[in-house]
């Protein structure tokens, strides 16, 4: 499972020159853990060959047309579960806090709600752990599936092999509030937003914020010790 976890969040990162060269030993690593059925790791084999045949700057130049200007393509799970609302803010400290706990340091500028992220802390979690923390956000990665097949891009086959790799059922009634509330994509609005002050957590103290809410609830409900 932790083979297969961090192999998927490699493929959802920034393609950087060091993945490309490391294509076919990540293929290696998902077909020899063997956590993925043969289909489902059929599927992910365009975009394989994709960073195995494309110039590094035509990968880099279509990841950010894909998620870096769509919000209803964010890789930001808590864009999708609170949107702009104060819950948001909480939530990431409360996310924050659990990788903390676990001894799970960020060493990189991202949000602990970035997929890869995400995907990094719950693969150090036993396997049973590790498949109910993917699962947990199923009803998002199956959005973000449904969207990106919409665009036929082939980075939709990763979030169906997370969901595949957890085994959840994503959940129906929260899936169709996703689909029903689709996010800003007017470019100039975006880049409104991208001018204003980001969210920031601070682990260390309290928050004027309320508790934990929606699926950072869930998540610190089954948090365990892990060796990182």
């Amino acid at each position: 499972m932790k083979k297969t976890l961090r192999a998927l969040a490699a493929l959802l990162g920034y393609p950087s020159a060091e993945l490309k060269e490391n294509i076919g030993a990540l293929r290696s690593a998902l077909r020899e853990e063997a956590v993925l059925a043969q289909p489902v790791l059929d599927a992910l084999e365009p975009l394989l060959r994709e960073f195995e045949r494309k110039d590094l700057l035509d990968l880099q130049a279509a990841y950010s047309e894909l998620f870096d200007r769509s919000r209803s393509l964010s890789l930001n799970l808590f864009e999708h579960v609170h949107g702009e609302s104060k819950e948001r803010g909480q939530a990431m400290i409360d996310l924050g806090q659990q990788y903390l706990e676990a001894g799970f340091f960020l060493e990189s500028a991202e949000l602990p709600d970035f997929i890869p992220v995400f995907l990094e802390y719950s693969s150090c979690l036993p396997v049973t752990e590790a498949r109910a923390m993917v699962g947990r956000p199923a009803h998002v990665f199956a959005a973000l599936a449904e969207r990106l097949d919409e665009r036929k891009a082939p980075q939709a086959a990763i979030f169906h092999a997370l969901i595949a790799a957890s085994g959840a059922k994503p959940d129906v009634e929260a899936l169709a509030d996703l689909k029903a509330r689709l996010p800003e994509e007017d470019p100039s609005k975006i880049d409104e937003e991208w001018e204003e002050v980001p969210v920031t957590f601070n682990s260390g103290g309290a928050h004027q914020m309320g508790g934990p809410t929606g699926f950072t609830a869930k998540i610190r409900a089954a948090n365990r010790n892990v060796k990182a």
